[in-house]
Parts: C-alpha cells; structure tokens; sequence
C-alpha cells in the first residue's frame, strides 16, 4: 500500500483517506471494554475514560459488574453475560451505568462475543451515552424525512463535487433518476445548463465557506423539455463537527410559475407604458404623414423589428375603397420604422409610393376581412406573400424575419389601412396578446389617421374656396404700384379668413382693402368671401371709407358667428392723399422715400360684428410719391410668445432696413415676421405712390 493509498490521494476505487478528529464516532464518543469469561475488564478505552470515569488503572482487573452495575441490577447484569458467553449471540440495550462520582448515566450497550487465538474467550462491549445517541439518531432521522420529503430539491457533492446524495424533489426536477445521479459532476448530469459556471461557484463556496443564496437560472429539462424553467439555486459547504470540509449541498427551488408570472406582469406593464405613450405620441397634429409616423415610431421596437404603415389610397382620396375578398387593393406607403439599420427596411415599400396588391398578398387580405394576419412562424411560401416582389422576399429572408402580423386600420366602420409588423432579432414570435396590443394601437391610431385625413380634405376644399375668392392678380391701380401676398396658417393649403383687395373705383381713385374674418376652414373661407364682395359693392357708391366699414358692421352682425377686422384707405393720386379707416385692425406702416417708416397713429374702431359698437372714423394722410402704405393682418406681427410690441417694432425695423423693390420686400417681411408656429394666416398689400407723370405700372401679386 503505498503513502497516496493511505492519505486519499491514489487514483484507485477503494481510497483510504485519514480522517481529523471530529467525526461521528467522536461525535457519539464510543467507548470500548474487553472483559475475559469471568468478566474482568482487560483492556479499558480512553473514551471509557470519560464516559464512566474510571481511569484505566482503575479499572483493569476488576469485575465489571461490581465496578459498573448498581447493586440491584448486578443479579440481572451477570445473566445477560452468561447468556452471551454461553450462546455467542450479541446482546444490545440500555441499562443505567454507575459512575466514578456515584451519579448513575444510561449507557447504549453493544455486547457480542470474541475468541483469541489460544481459543480464550472474551466479550467485548461498546457503548455510548444513551442521550446522545438519541439525539443523533434523531437529528439524522430528521435529516433524513428533511431531505426524503422537501419540496425543495437538494443535493450534496463531494469535495470533487461528484453527487453523493439527491432528494426526490431534486430528482423530478432534473428529470434524472437519482442513482443516475451519483458520482457523477452537474456538468455531466445537467448539459441543459451552463455547468462551468455552477462548477466555479461551487468551488467558490467550498474555498471561501460563504453561501451563495437564491442565484436565478433558467434552462429546459430532461423532465420537460419543451418547457423553460427557472430556479433560484444556493450553494452550502459542508462541514463535518470538527470544521472538516466534506462536500457542497445545493438547494434548488422551482420558481417557474412565479418567473412566469412575474415576466406576464412585466409584458402587461410594458404593453400599458406603450398604449399610455401611444396615447401621447400619435395624433400630436393633424398631418396624416406625421401620424403614420408617429405610429411606426411607437411600435418600434417595442412591438416589432421593422412597421410599415399603408394607407388605402382611395381613403387618401376621401372616397370608398370597395373592396372585394377576391379583388386587388391599392395602398400608399405613409411610413416605414426600423429598430435597427437593416436591408429589410428597403424591402418595404418606399414612402409615398403607391402599390396594388391581389387578393392573395396577406396586406390584402388583411384589409378586405377587416382582421389581423397573424403568421407566428413565417416560412419561404409567406414571406411571397408578405414581400413585394420576389427580390424583397430574398431581403426578408437574409434579414431572419421570421415573424409576422398585419392588423387593420379600423375608425368608424371603415378600413383605411394597414399596419405591418415584422420581427427578426427579436428572437420571439408574435403571440395572442401581441395581436391585442397591436389591434388597440392601430384602434386609437387609426381615428387620428381619419381624423387627419377629414381635416386635409376640408383644408384642401377651403384652400380651393379661398383661391376662387381672392384675386390672383391685382388690377391696375392708378397712380400706384402693388405687390400683395397670402400666405395660409400652417401647411400650404391650410386656409383662414384673410382677404386683400385692390378695388378701382374712378379713372383715378381706388381703395386698398385688407381684411381678417377670424377663424380658420371653411366657414373662415364662407365669411371671408361675403365680406369681400360686400367691400367691393360698397366701395363703388362712392362712399367714404369709415361709411364703408359701418355698412360692413352692419352686415358682419348678421352673419352667424362672424367677427372680422378690416382697413379700407381710398387713394387719391390727384391729390397725393390718402383716406383710410380702421375697424379694429391693425394700424398701416407709412414707409417715406428715404427709408424712414412710422406706424400711422389712427383711431382704431371695433371690430367688425362686435357687440360693442365704436364710431369709426376716417383720417386722411399725406402719400408722397416714393411713399409706401403697408397694410396686413395680425398674422404677420403677433405671435404668442411675444406682445404685440415687438411684432410692430420688428416691422418698422424690416421696413426701415435698406430699401428694395416692392415683391422682394413683401418676400422680406413674410421671411422675417409671421410666426414659426403658422397659426395664423397673412395677408399683405404694399402700394407705392408713382411719379405724376401717369407712368403705368405693372401691379404684382403672388397667392
């Protein structure tokens, strides 16, 4: 037997390893006496020692009964000796022990019968004290049910981290037979996880001694491997009673339903947080562009890779689509969003183009059956009919898309669209409750897409209106130069209540009218063109201009609803005077020959419709050739982050800055005045007084 043999470090099977003190049998404290066939102790232990109290000079030699057994059991004692020596049948009991001191101990005996060499005979007896036996034999009883029937699977590891034990519990978890188990490391049993990292942090704890507690892993197992589990392992050394390090004990405690729980929660959480951001994000104007985008924004990627957002484009044309389950569709591409850059984005296809799909592409079905297409799994055969062409479906498919849905756009009973959502990196497929989500995004999207779409199409009809109603080109004026503008709030084609108009009235006097009929659409538009031509019939009585926009008062005021402001100045170039009145508009700038420019201090009146009414009054002016008179609206000097002040003040300075030629300064104060924001529209007249000569003009204006 060589030394490796004998301290525990041979390569062999049967390994005998040198134990510390401190094990069980220390533990219990076994004592040992030999007595010969009369029933003299022979050899005495050093536990014997300690658990009777008798030295071992003491104690050889002497009767054992009449050394150990009170008087009253001695009778009894020497029988059962008999009979052991006699029969050579061993004998096991309990029986009170007098000690040294006189006190009396229950001792657990194990008695049984030895033979010498020279055929002697002898008994041989064990004992330990009876209290502490019990309480090993009921720790380990309770270790041992502990263990046998926990819900909790447990193991113990050697120091080689090999299985020497494995509960049930721990068995049905790993899906092993327990047996299968034994000898063998977690990374051969357990291949299903990443058995490195339990074996360094097993070693971790049996070089350290600290536990590592409720670590979380997952993983699929033999057991049910169709299944991901999650478990909350710890990590335990082992130490025998005198600190030897015996092994590791690990505990392991299903989790799976509360992990899937807690995962449900966090997907409800997260699918509130999108709804609630969905709720803020889309419909922030009334631009059906930007809402398709904002759309595509929000689901991405959150919900999807990749979201494309088509728009039937009859809906775009505010006609009905008429659909048939088996005719095509035609769609208008309004946005495309993608997590990531990515080849597939340019499969879909591009912003603003328009597309016809037959009745077997999935958009298509998608829109004629007014329900999702829900293709968890895409396979080569769908992504022909997700993809546009054959050369897109090879995109998709380079790209790993290989999860798709399609929900309708549904406002008001009818289908506009459809949002297309697409998953590639995302490594899950679209489930029943992704379907939910995306239904009750493209729901509250799909109202603000409507809502857009019906908003453009009335901006579109009052813009037309508001185009038939303001003249394209001012007639000649004589004795004056013109350059108008209109520009509309908002988007081109967002049309207010702002009129001009250049009104020849003699062969040599005509009237500049500016106006504004609050609002905007087109009952603005509506309004806006009664007032226009009620100016027009009244400036040609010849009356004066403050008579001019009584009259107009009076007929605001019987218009529903309608309040407007308006300037009306008549020119006279014979006289180089000019008349002009005010119903609660803003006041004309007078711009001189040599750059100067003032605001003309005239009275303001009241509106035009208000339920106060203001004398108006007529103030005449000088207008010098060279002279400028700028009227507008209050589109083109107030804004809402700034008084009314400073609008003025920025005019003048625009006017007074170096002088150009009337259409580039109409370009210049549109460029530097109306607000950022275009919440109002503007119209704008500048008339320059001509030299006397009569020397025609040719009058500008630009819509």
């Amino acid at each position: 037997m060589s030394a490796s043999d004998v301290n525990g470090t041979g390569p062999g099977p049967a390994r005998i390893a040198a134990s510390l003190p401190g094990g069980l049998l220390d533990l219990l404290g076994v004592a040992a006496v030999l007595l010969d066939s009369e029933g003299r102790i022979t050899l005495w232990s050093p536990q014997a020692c300690e658990l009777f109290g008798w030295s071992a000079d003491e104690a050889l030699g002497r009767y054992a009964a009449k050394l150990l057994v009170p008087e009253e059991h001695v009778d009894l004692i020497l029988e059962l000796f008999a009979a052991v020596m006699a029969s050579g049948e061993s004998w096991a009991g309990v029986f009170p022990v007098r000690r040294r001191d006189g006190s009396t101990r229950l001792v657990e005996f194990r008695n049984m019968r030895l033979r010498a060499k020279d055929g002697a005979w002898y008994a041989l007896g064990v004992a330990a004290d009876e209290a502490v036996v019990r309480g090993v034999e009921r720790d380990l009883a309770l270790s041992l049910r502990l263990v046998a029937q926990s819900p909790i699977g447990l193991a113990v590891l050697d120091t080689d981290l090999r299985y020497v034990l494995v509960n049930p519990a721990l068995e049905h978890i790993n899906g092993i037979p327990a047996q299968r188990h034994l000898g063998h490391t977690a990374g051969e049993m357990l291949p299903f996880l990443d058995g490195d990292a339990v074996e360094a942090a097993m070693r971790e704890v049996l070089s350290s001694g600290r536990p590592l507690l409720d670590q979380f892993t997952t993983g699929r197992t033999p057991a049910d491997p169709g299944t991901e589990h999650a478990w909350l392992v710890s990590y335990y050394r082992l130490e025998d009673p005198g600190g030897r390090v015996i092994g590791v004990a690990v505990s392991v405690v299903d989790v799976t339903e509360q992990h899937s729980a807690d995962r449900q929660a966090a997907q409800a959480r997260r699918r509130l947080a999108l709804i609630a951001r969905a709720s803020a994000r889309i419909g922030t104007t009334l631009d059906l562009e930007q809402t398709a985008r904002e759309l595509a924004d929000t689901v991405v990627p959150d919900l999807a890779d990749i979201a494309a957002v088509d728009v039937l484009d009859a809906v775009l044309q505010a006609r009905s689509a008429h659909l048939t389950p088996t005719g095509p569709a035609i769609f208008r591409a309004l946005a495309v969003k993608a997590a990531y850059p990515t080849e597939a984005a340019g499969a879909a296809d591009p912003v603003g183009e328009i597309s016809r799909y037959e009745a077997n592409r999935l958009v298509t079905r998608c829109a004629t059956t007014g329900r999702p297409v829900h293709i968890p799994h895409v396979r080569s055969d769908h992504l022909a009919r997700i993809a546009r062409d054959g050369q897109a479906a090879a995109v998709l498919a380079r790209a790993g898309v290989h999860s798709y849905l399609a929900v309708p756009l549904i406002a008001r009973g009818e289908v506009l669209g459809v949002l297309d959502l697409v998953r590639a990196r995302n490594p899950l497929p679209f489930d029943a409750d992704d379907v939910l989500l995306a239904e009750e995004l493209a729901a509250r999207a799909a109202v603000c897409i409507d809502n857009a779409r019906w908003y453009q199409s009335q901006r579109h009809a009052a813009a037309t209106l508001q185009r038939h109603l303001l003249p394209h080109t001012p007639p000649h004026a004589p004795g004056l130069s013109i350059a108008c503008r209109y520009q509309p709030a908002g988007a081109p084609g967002h049309a207010g209540g702002d009129w001009f108009d250049v009104i020849p009235l003699t062969a040599t006097a005509t009237a500049l009218v500016v106006g504004d009929a609050m609002g905007h659409g087109i009952n603005a538009a509506a309004a806006m063109g009664q007032l226009r031509t009620a100016t027009r019939t009244l400036a040609h009585l010849g009356l004066d201009p403050a008579d001019i926009l009584h009259h107009l008062d009076v007929l605001t005021g019987e218009l529903e609803e309608t309040i407007a402001t308006c300037v009306c100045a008549i020119h006279d170039p014979a006289a180089g005077r000019c008349r002009i009145a005010l119903a609660g508009h803003p006041p004309p700038a007078l711009q001189h020959p040599d750059g100067s420019a003032l605001l003309l201090d005239l009275p303001p009146g009241a509106p035009l419709g208000a339920a106060d009414r203001v004398p108006l009054t007529t103030t005449s002016i000088d207008l010098p050739v060279g002279s400028r008179l700028v009227l507008y609206t209050d589109g083109l000097v107030e804004q809402r982050d700034q008084p009314l002040d400073a609008g003025l003040s920025t005019l003048l300075d625009q006017l007074t800055s170096p002088r150009l030629p009337l259409e580039a300064t109409c370009d210049r104060l549109l460029a530097a005045l109306p607000s950022r924001d275009g919440n109002d529209d503007v119209a704008l007249l500048i008339a320059e007084a001509d030299p006397p000569q009569g020397v025609r003009s040719t009058p500008t204006g630009r819509i």
